[in-house]
């Protein structure tokens, strides 16, 4: 059994690994574009649409929902999480304050990648980069992994047990793995001083909580040293 999961596991591992560097490779110029324009105010921007940043705020935080299902959970060390998804979604569709403030600093023209995906959602029109797109795929993977998380936990929740079911039997900690993914797929896809100063610093605290998380079971259930040996950490 154990060497079936470790066979899934690199072979994950192998995918994501040449999905990224094949991609970076492919497409470094439009990443480096991207950034580029985003970085000194020149992007093309949503603005005043308060509707749906408020949508986008509500959907993702009902992704800290999963959460209240885990023991160990503290609500307090989430804030964090819930202040960059506030302050992503209101400068990308009500006010973009850093692109604003670094425009002022930045006056010579900048290209900025042509849209390669546009639809029309709610009343505004919505133009997708190539970067976006792949930005993408890491917050649907991410989603996905959160949202497989809850359904397990939730089914254990009345258990006063660790859960090694389902996708924990991959992984010790897809919730968190997937707000990582969430995380820096939105920093690839608005890459403004909030992403990326808070982008890592999510994802530094977010593992820092996986060690903590695992300190204290370990103290009430010692076999869960066991569960560590054979599963992951992420992947």
């Amino acid at each position: 059994m154990r060497k079936n999961l470790n066979k899934v596991n690199w072979g994950v591992r192998i995918f994501a690994f040449l999905f990224v560097v094949i991609s970076i490779a492919l497409f470094y110029p439009e990443f480096y574009q991207q950034f580029n324009c985003y970085l000194k105010g020149k992007a093309n921007i949503i603005s005043q649409e308060w509707h749906i940043a408020a949508l986008n705020i509500l959907l993702f935080l009902l992704l800290l929902l999963p959460l209240s299902f885990r023991k160990k959970a503290r609500w307090g060390e989430y804030g964090l999480v819930t202040a960059f998804f506030v302050s992503l979604f209101i400068e990308m569709y009500g006010f973009p304050l850093t692109i604003y403030f670094a425009s002022r600093y930045f006056s010579e023209p900048v290209a900025c990648l042509p849209p390669v995906l546009s639809f029309d959602f709610w009343g505004v029109s919505f133009g997708m980069e190539l970067p976006m797109i792949f930005s993408m795929i890491f917050i649907f993977i991410g989603t996905l992994l959160i949202v497989w998380g809850w359904i397990t936990l939730y089914r254990k929740s009345k258990k006063n047990d660790f859960v090694v079911s389902g996708i924990y039997k991959y992984s010790r900690h897809p919730q968190y793995l997937g707000f990582c993914m969430i995380v820096f797929g939105w920093f690839i896809d608005w890459p403004t001083l909030i992403t990326v100063i808070f982008a890592p610093l999510l994802i530094y605290k977010y593992v820092k909580v996986c060690v903590v998380e695992e300190r204290e079971i370990l103290k009430e259930h010692p076999e869960y040293g066991k569960y560590i040996e054979r599963v992951p950490f992420f992947i």
